[in-house]
């Protein structure tokens, strides 16, 4: 279940666990994290926007102002009504926003920090997929992705993130285009064992940073989960 890291008349801040989709794709059925806050704020069934599919079929997303991917775990802010989720919305379209992730990496990053600027466009060979790496499908879009090394060592790199766009799978489409997939990335680096000890996608929304519609600039940071906490010791660990 989710935590709640922050509470008030107009927001709820929560930490995602891995493996909860933050809203339904009209595939499958299972308790996303949209189905979880209707049941928490019942108020906010009608706020938001829905998704229309290409079949036509309809999504609702209740609260729902931006997305973490399935595998991710983290922060994410949810609108209890719709004047807090047009204001949050146009934080997010306007870039006023800052997020914080945590990751691993197959490879051993050399530079101490960088920032990737590669256009994103869709994969040629899997709908589901993104690519920043020649070949990619029109139209492309700007991207930028600083980064940090935290950590190295055991043919892994453990890397802060902050994306300065919000293109879909960012961090995993330009790690992967340096030849430095994400650990765990079924999609992205599939013929890669898992290491580490995830069973999931290495990548966590650490932090998140925003003005909330009381006019407060607030900071809210999900604590690291299990998985990461062991990653980062086995990094430690004298080879």
């Amino acid at each position: 279940m989710p935590e709640i890291i922050f509470e008030d008349d107009d927001v709820l801040v929560a930490n995602k666990p891995a493996g909860m989709s933050v809203h339904k794709d009209g595939r499958r059925e299972e308790e996303t994290l949209a189905d979880w806050f209707v049941l928490h704020v019942p108020s906010a069934k009608e706020v938001g926007e829905p998704l229309v599919l290409t079949n036509g079929v309809v999504i609702n997303r209740p609260g729902i102002v931006h997305r973490l991917d399935k595998e991710t775990s983290g922060v994410i802010i949810l609108a209890k009504n719709q004047e807090a989720f047009l204001f949050l919305k146009e934080q997010f379209k306007e870039r006023e926003t800052e997020k914080t992730y945590r990751a691993f990496l197959w490879g051993e990053l050399k530079e101490p920090t960088g920032i990737i600027t590669l256009p994103i466009g869709r994969s040629k060979t899997d709908f589901r997929r993104r690519s920043a790496e020649r070949g990619a499908k029109e139209p492309l879009r700007d991207a930028i992705t600083a980064w940090t090394r935290l950590k190295v060592g055991g043919g892994f790199t453990y890397v802060e993130v902050k994306p300065k766009t919000g293109r879909m799978h960012q961090i995993r489409v330009h790690f992967k285009a340096l030849q430095y997939p994400l650990v765990s990335d079924s999609l992205y680096a599939p013929r890669r064992d898992k290491a580490l000890g995830f069973e999931r996608l290495a990548l966590h929304a650490l932090s998140l940073t925003l003005t909330l519609p009381s006019g407060e600039l607030r900071t809210f940071e999900a604590t690291l989960p299990a998985d990461f906490i062991h990653a980062e010791k086995e990094l430690e660990k004298p080879k």
